[in-house]
């Protein structure tokens, strides 16, 4: 009874809203108001072989998966889901979605076991700047469901692009030479590796991040994003 109505106090001064339309949350709700929750444009790709985000690597790619948990629109849920884990610092958000992924790739059956984990990487000034990886919390909620290790300081970029997020595609395409290197060559010898990151665009960036990985022997890649962009 005293909790609660600390809880009820506390609320007063801290609503609690949801991360998409900021409505206040009923008791019930975590995160998202049910409307939100239910408009979530998930896209199933996990379900399907040669889905739209395996079809984007074909020919540019030798990847042996790709999936996303949502479909990207402006405006849209996962917009907005997305935005408040990359600027706002809700990072519970990436356990949020990355237990959602991790349900849709287990229940299809048609991903290879994975040996690890890599997210996209921040370029450290960007890092500074902003305190976090959004990527954190979801590429260790991913790996702690999968029992396998989280490993984001192998991959580094070494260039500090732009912001990209006003660019149109094609801009951002062009825009997109950035440049990654590996700490450690070894690293990844001979293990199935999965490349994840928030948004798939052009797919400029985790077809670089790619390339680099590539270097190594024996290597097995595939990609998951939170969202991707038709």
């Amino acid at each position: 009874m005293l909790f609660q109505i600390f809880k009820d106090i506390l609320h007063l001064f801290y609503p609690n809203t949801c991360c998409c339309c900021e409505q206040h949350l009923r008791y019930h709700e975590t995160l998202l108001c049910v409307l939100c929750r239910h408009d979530l444009p998930y896209s199933y790709f996990s379900k399907h072989k040669n889905n739209a985000m395996e079809q984007a690597f074909y020919g540019r790619l030798p990847i042996a998966s790709a999936t996303s948990l949502f479909l990207f629109q402006q405006q849209g849920t996962a917009q907005k889901l997305i935005h408040a884990l990359k600027y706002k610092n809700r990072t519970e958000i990436g356990d949020f979605v990355g237990e959602l992924l991790y349900s849709e790739m287990t229940k299809s059956k048609r991903f290879e076991p994975f040996d690890c984990i890599i997210p996209v990487p921040l370029h450290q000034k960007k890092l500074k700047k902003r305190g976090y990886n959004q990527l954190t919390t979801f590429g260790n909620c991913l790996a702690k469901n999968f029992n396998i290790p989280y490993s984001p300081d192998v991959l580094i970029k070494t260039n500090a692009s732009k912001s990209q997020t006003k660019k149109i595609r094609w801009d951002r395409f062009k825009n997109a030479a950035t440049k990654f290197m590996l700490t450690d060559h070894r690293a990844f010898e001979n293990k199935h590796v999965l490349l994840i990151d928030d948004v798939m665009t052009t797919g400029a960036t985790l077809e670089a991040c790619c390339q680099t990985l590539l270097q190594t022997k024996q290597i097995k890649l595939s990609i998951a994003t939170i969202a991707y962009t038709d």
